[in-house]
């Protein structure tokens, strides 16, 4: 097995983790704040934990596929696709413990999440680049 696709499928289960955790965070909340269903609103503690959730997911459809697209066409540093997304977790844990206790204390992650989002980007173009004018004509 190839080093770097064990290390993004270890990130990726890491960060499936972690989602599930936001998710099932929603839900208690829920429960235990007397949200009723289908309401996406109405006690700011559970406000918080939904956006945390959603604003996680919207990000998981740019941090994935970078991070395979990285995999797959990597540089010479195989490794730094799985250490880019493991730093954009650890964001998204400060971006969550942030937003839980303050909802302006949530930039400093958010700001991390989005570099962490630029620097899979830059990775995954410079691979797809080396791909391209390397394969045969």
């Amino acid at each position: 097995m190839n080093k770097s696709i064990l290390l993004s499928a270890t990130v990726t289960v890491l960060i499936a983790v972690f989602y599930f955790f936001a998710s099932m965070r929603v839900g208690v909340l829920r429960g235990r704040l007397g949200v009723k269903a289908p309401a996406t609103a109405g006690h700011p503690q559970f406000d918080r934990a939904y956006r945390v959730q959603l604003n996680t997911l919207e990000q998981l459809g740019i941090i994935l596929p970078l991070l395979w697209i990285a995999t797959f066409f990597p540089t010479p540093f195989g490794w730094l696709p799985a250490l880019i997304a493991l730093i954009w977790l650890a964001a998204r844990v400060v971006y969550m413990a942030g937003y839980m206790a303050d909802p302006d204390k949530r930039l400093a992650g958010a700001g991390l999440s989005g570099l962490s989002c630029l620097a899979l980007l830059a990775t995954a173009v410079t691979g797809l680049v080396m791909a391209w004018t390397s394969a045969p004509a």
